[in-house]
């Protein structure tokens, strides 16, 4: 199956969006990409090398986001038992993959989720 144009384009604004979060860095968990607030990975990209299929995978809470997540063309529980957590891995090569506008906002609800109470200290970026 060949991938979409679109799914790359997809994956890589909401990197970027994660990224650009308050007292985000990018870590390289579980072999791909992933973004990290304080000691908590909420957003896992996967990688981009071909070896996997595309997707974003983000923790949701509450029964109708978890629910309104998994209605997404391909969505499933993430794997290694966290999908009993409530992550759920949303592909990005399926037809009708969400928009990479969704995949930002779940992006920004898993960071909300997870990220520290307390402001995290902004990395030097110099």
């Amino acid at each position: 199956m060949a991938v979409p144009k679109s799914a790359p384009k997809m994956r890589e604004k909401a990197r970027e969006f994660a990224l650009g979060l308050p007292g985000v860095v990018e870590e390289l968990p579980w072999g791909g990409a992933g973004a990290k607030a304080g000691k908590k990975v909420f957003v896992h990209l996967g990688t981009d090398d071909g070896s996997h299929p595309l997707g974003l995978t983000s923790k949701r809470t509450g029964g109708t986001a978890h629910a309104y997540a998994l209605a997404s063309p391909g969505a499933e529980p993430a794997a290694y038992g966290l999908g009993g957590s409530g992550w759920v891995r949303i592909p990005l090569e399926e037809s009708g993959a969400p928009a990479a506008g969704l995949l930002c906002d779940r992006a920004g609800e898993s960071y909300r989720v997870l990220a520290p109470k307390k402001p995290v200290a902004e990395p030097d970026r110099r």
